[in-house]
């Protein structure tokens, strides 16, 4: 698909799994320092204990609130919503109501759900209620499930056929997915909302063990490892956010949050500076 002019300036985001420790007030006063224009929050658990309860500490809403007014960094996206069997969009509510309080644009989604219905069902139904509040639920794929791809995410797209639904790419599960470039140029540029960017080795692991360590605990910077990020980036549309997600429990023993964040950002601001051309079609954020 070829991608129309556009001049607009990359914006970038710190995702939360990047400095996962960090309080939401935390994670915006360390990209704020480290020269960021958005963050990602992680509202809903992923894993025991790994979400911060906005929805239900005021306080923390608060100071959240006064840590966006201080530093002009606003929310990018929140996540994450999983398609799970059970799942229930009335179970998210309250989660949605801070979502929207804060600003937040998109919600992080991914699916985990064999029946395709139901997934179906479960996605549509994610999306008008996301609609009530102006935000959009972009999937994620992950290689270590059924929804591993761009072409699996495109379809669950079409069958939903919800006007604020959108993909978002991992570089790394892209990647460890096998999936052609070519799949991207399908893809129509206002799909994509943001991406995540991180690097690593050529050859990943080959267990699902291995995989999702990596994925979680031993990301690298843009530039440190041998994906060719450049020629991703090229198909995508020029002014999509990038936001920074490189967990490395390894780095982070040794550097503070604000050191990593920092350092990730130029390897990305360098990376997508040295590319000869970018794709380049306006996307909507």
């Amino acid at each position: 698909m070829l991608r129309s002019a556009c001049s607009r300036v990359t914006k970038f985001s710190l995702a939360q799994l990047t400095v996962l420790g960090a309080s939401p007030p935390e994670l915006i006063r360390v990209a704020a320092a480290a020269g960021y224009d958005y963050v990602g929050l992680r509202l809903l658990e992923v894993t025991g204990g790994d979400a911060w309860p906005l929805a239900t500490d005021a306080r923390l809403m608060r100071e959240t609130k006064t840590a966006i007014a201080g530093h002009d960094v606003r929310v990018l996206d929140i996540e994450l919503a999983r398609l799970t069997p059970d799942f229930s969009v009335n179970e998210i509510r309250p989660t949605l109501d801070a979502a929207a309080e804060l600003g937040a644009r998109h919600v992080l989604t991914q699916a985990h759900d064999p029946e395709w219905g139901r997934l179906v069902e479960n996605f549509g139904s994610l999306c008008d209620t996301l609609a009530n509040y102006s935000l959009t639920a972009d999937v994620e794929f992950l290689t270590w499930t059924p929804m591993r791809g761009v072409k699996e995410v495109m379809r669950l797209l079409a069958a939903a056929n919800r006007a604020n639904a959108g993909i978002t790419i991992d570089t790394l599960h892209f990647f460890r997915s096998h999936c052609p470039l070519e799949d991207l140029r399908a893809v129509p540029p206002e799909l994509f909302h943001f991406i995540q960017i991180s690097d690593g080795p050529r050859v990943g692991p080959t267990t699902t063990e291995g995989l999702i360590f990596a994925a979680r605990e031993d990301r690298l910077d843009p530039g440190a490892g041998e994906l060719e990020l450049g020629a991703l980036l090229k198909e995508l549309p020029q002014d999509v956010t990038v936001a920074i997600e490189i967990p490395n429990t390894s780095l982070a023993a040794n550097l503070s949050d604000e050191e990593r964040s920092r350092r990730a950002l130029l390897a990305a601001k360098k990376l997508i500076r040295d590319m000869p051309s970018r794709g380049a079609a306006t996307t909507a954020q």
